[in-house]
């Protein structure tokens, strides 16, 4: 049994990753309330023998822990964000060999109803599988079994996502808006 496992199973939680090893992909990860979603998620993915990167907010890259964030697979986002970003992470998937990013579509762990699309931009224009990876905390359940293929309608692709989440709980719950406010 490897640490991460080990370690899951102490704490009490399951994991259910079914979906295919696939050399690229994107995982679609919510709720995202908490600091522990990243540390839960990382764990499981490991768990189960894979490792991903993850997109998370450049000021956590300062020194000490930036080393740390960009060893295991970190990416710094810039506060201003916008389609350079995207473009520039499509062009890092068309030039990978391998390469599986984890990112939160809420983009932030305050309550938020309007979720960024960035992901379904990247999954459609890098041509790479998206994956919904969802954590539980009611149940202490961590799953990635869902494939979900982007239509290109961007409004539909969320609200389509936002049900697939709804019924997952997070950590703080208040914080976790599935409904278009």
């Amino acid at each position: 049994m490897n640490l991460s496992k080990f370690i899951l199973k102490i704490i009490g939680w399951k994991v259910n990753i079914t979906t295919p090893d696939y050399p690229k992909c994107l995982i679609c990860v919510a709720p995202h309330t908490s600091n522990w979603d990243f540390i839960l998620g990382e764990l499981a993915y490991t768990s189960v023998g894979r490792r991903a990167g993850f997109l998370m907010k450049e000021a956590w890259f300062r020194w000490p822990l930036g080393y740390f964030f960009r060893a295991i697979g970190g990416i710094p986002v810039p506060k201003k964000r916008g389609s350079s970003l995207t473009a520039a992470i499509v062009d890092k998937f068309n030039h990978s060999d391998r390469l599986v990013l984890a990112i939160t579509p809420e983009g932030t762990r305050k309550g938020t109803a309007k979720w960024r699309h960035g992901f379904l931009h990247i999954a459609m224009e890098a041509n790479i599988p998206l994956l919904l990876g969802a954590i539980d905390y009611k149940h202490k359940y961590i799953e990635i079994a869902t494939r979900f293929s982007p239509t290109g309608n961007v409004d539909a692709d969320i609200r389509a996502i936002k049900n697939f989440y709804s019924g997952f709980s997070a950590k703080y719950p208040e914080k976790f808006i599935t409904d278009d406010e």
